[in-house]
């Protein structure tokens, strides 16, 4: 009998309420809220601030160790007539057209290679992935040295050992010869992410596609064109995107190899303001460049946008 008591008792007894923290805990929306706090902090911190305030400083006649005022769009229409400034301008657009198609071209070739079934394929991917692991600045001392006029290997393999030209290249002296050794150097240095990203969509297109295709006679044109390329038409617009936004804003192997010399030729936008803020003084000057290449990045990321969103047709449907 005691029992039986004992047990109704427990039955009779009422159940405490949940405390407010276990129902925050159990609630989908606090959750989602605090994980995201941290990541929006931060972002306000180190992205948000630094953006509002080169922003600013871009409409005011700050100098470095001097506070300025705000001058409206004085420092825009300075650069309108600045021929350095435009200068800059084109040869951004240029470095990041030539050295991002040419990117592509042999980063789908070679991801293209890997995906077959080719010795060490391992070992290839891994010896393939070092310049892009390699931190810039070595990369860029490697290239100044390969570049330099008097002990360039280039050179010496080309005159000495080749006989091919009778004097040593000076390759980074002159404007175009400049120019188109920091394309080289980038195309080298990039060529890593786009092959193992390519290589990494690739690898997700079943084989089954390509043997119906092969039955049914397909080239290996025609294999490229009708499986390959649409299947691999989102990750192509993914690491365009972040190709051209990476080469666009390229400071740190520009500014390493030539300061964006001979004769300012050189110049990309974000060394131009760079130059232009830290060390020639001028921040709002600098800010202006800089906030001059947001449009640049803007239409980047547009062109992304609409690419992505092309996909309707992956699920058996006609394109949006």
């Amino acid at each position: 009998m005691s029992v039986t008591a004992d047990r109704s008792a427990n039955w009779k007894r009422p159940q405490t309420a949940p405390s407010t923290l276990s129902r925050l805990l159990n609630s989908k929306p606090f959750l989602i809220v605090a994980c995201l706090t941290p990541a929006i902090g931060l972002l306000l911190v180190f992205l948000t601030y630094p953006l509002g305030l080169g922003v600013w400083l871009a409409f005011t006649d700050t100098h470095v160790g001097r506070g300025g005022i705000f001058i409206g769009l004085e420092n825009f229409e300075s650069l309108w007539y600045d021929r350095v400034f435009w200068g800059s301008v084109f040869y951004t657009v240029f470095y990041t057209t030539v050295a991002t198609v040419l990117k592509f071209g042999l980063g789908l070739w070679l991801a293209l290679l890997l995906n077959e079934d080719v010795p060490f394929k391992s070992l290839v991917r891994a010896i393939i992935l070092l310049p892009w692991i390699v931190p810039t600045v070595l990369s860029a001392i490697a290239f100044w040295w390969m570049y330099d006029a008097q002990f360039s290997i280039i050179s010496y393999i080309l005159v000495d050992v080749l006989g091919w030209r009778d004097t040593y290249i000076d390759f980074l002296g002159t404007p175009w010869h400049a120019r188109w050794s920091l394309i080289a150097a980038n195309v080298w240095r990039g060529i890593p992410f786009v092959a193992i990203s390519l290589l990494a969509g690739l690898q997700t297109i079943p084989p089954s596609l390509y043997e119906a295709a092969l039955l049914d006679g397909a080239s290996a044109w025609q294999r490229f064109t009708r499986i390959t390329a649409p299947l691999l038409m989102p990750i192509l617009a993914v690491v365009l995107t972040f190709s051209v936004l990476f080469t666009f804003t390229d400071f740190q192997l520009v500014y390493a190899i030539t300061r964006g010399g001979p004769i300012n030729s050189t110049h990309l936008m974000a060394t131009l303001a760079f130059q232009r803020g830290i060390p020639g003084g001028q921040l709002g000057e600098g800010a202006a460049i800089a906030v001059s290449m947001i449009p640049f990045l803007v239409l980047a990321t547009i062109f992304s946008y609409f690419a992505l969103a092309r996909r309707k047709w992956q699920q058996g449907g006609d394109d949006e």
